[in-house]
Protein backbone atom coordinates (compact mmCIF):
# COMPACT_ATOMS: atom_id res chain seq x y z
CA UNK A 1 0.00 0.00 0.00
CA UNK A 2 1.44 3.34 -1.06
CA UNK A 3 0.72 6.17 1.33
CA UNK A 4 1.59 9.73 0.27
CA UNK A 5 4.28 11.31 2.40
CA UNK A 6 2.14 14.34 3.23
CA UNK A 7 -0.63 12.10 4.56
CA UNK A 8 1.78 10.07 6.70
CA UNK A 9 3.28 13.28 8.13
CA UNK A 10 -0.15 14.67 8.98
CA UNK A 11 -1.18 11.45 10.74
CA UNK A 12 2.07 11.12 12.68
CA UNK A 13 2.03 14.82 13.57
CA UNK A 14 -1.58 14.71 14.76
CA UNK A 15 -0.92 11.64 16.90
CA UNK A 16 2.25 13.19 18.33
CA UNK A 17 0.50 16.42 19.22
CA UNK A 18 -2.47 14.56 20.72
CA UNK A 19 -0.39 12.09 22.77
CA UNK A 20 2.66 14.12 23.79
CA UNK A 21 1.02 17.58 23.87
CA UNK A 22 4.08 19.72 23.11
CA UNK A 23 3.70 23.51 23.21
CA UNK A 24 2.56 24.97 19.88
CA UNK A 25 5.62 27.24 19.69
CA UNK A 26 7.85 24.15 19.77
CA UNK A 27 5.90 22.58 16.90
CA UNK A 28 6.25 25.82 14.91
CA UNK A 29 10.01 26.02 15.58
CA UNK A 30 10.56 22.41 14.50
CA UNK A 31 8.53 22.86 11.31
CA UNK A 32 10.21 26.15 10.42
CA UNK A 33 13.66 24.76 11.26
CA UNK A 34 13.08 21.70 9.08
CA UNK A 35 11.89 23.87 6.21
CA UNK A 36 14.89 26.18 6.45
CA UNK A 37 17.33 23.29 6.84
CA UNK A 38 15.94 21.55 3.75
CA UNK A 39 16.73 24.65 1.70
CA UNK A 40 20.24 25.14 3.11
CA UNK A 41 23.71 24.03 2.03
CA UNK A 42 23.48 21.10 4.45
CA UNK A 43 20.58 19.50 2.56
CA UNK A 44 22.79 17.21 0.38
CA UNK A 45 24.72 16.04 3.44
CA UNK A 46 21.55 15.24 5.35
CA UNK A 47 20.03 13.54 2.31
CA UNK A 48 23.05 11.29 1.82
CA UNK A 49 23.11 10.41 5.52
CA UNK A 50 19.42 9.50 5.55
CA UNK A 51 19.32 7.49 2.33
CA UNK A 52 22.19 5.15 3.23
Amino acid sequence: MDVPLWLALIVVGALGIKLIRPPWWLVAVILLGGYLLADSLLAPVIDSAITK
